[in-house]
């Protein structure tokens, strides 16, 4: 990635708001609620919306690929 496309990337600072019923790590920005799909510590995140914006909802559209995350105050990840 150039700095120009590193400096245009959009930024979504993911505040941690729990875990869902699936045991999957919520989290909120700008009222908008994500959930990390895969959320294994030996994996990238993998961060979609949830549909119809609930907390138990299922995941739903990813985030643009290039998006930087910032996770608040870290990303919560499964024990494996």
């Amino acid at each position: 990635m150039s700095y120009e496309d590193f400096c245009a990337a959009p930024v979504l600072r993911l505040e941690h708001r729990g875990r869902d019923s699936w045991g999957r790590p919520v989290y909120e920005c700008d009222g908008r609620l994500y959930v990390d799909v895969d959320p294994r510590r030996s994996r990238p995140a993998d961060i979609c919306t949830k549909q119809g914006n609930a907390f138990d909802g299922e995941p739903c559209d990813p985030v643009p690929e290039g998006t930087i995350i910032e996770f608040v105050p870290a990303r919560d990840t499964w024990d494996f």
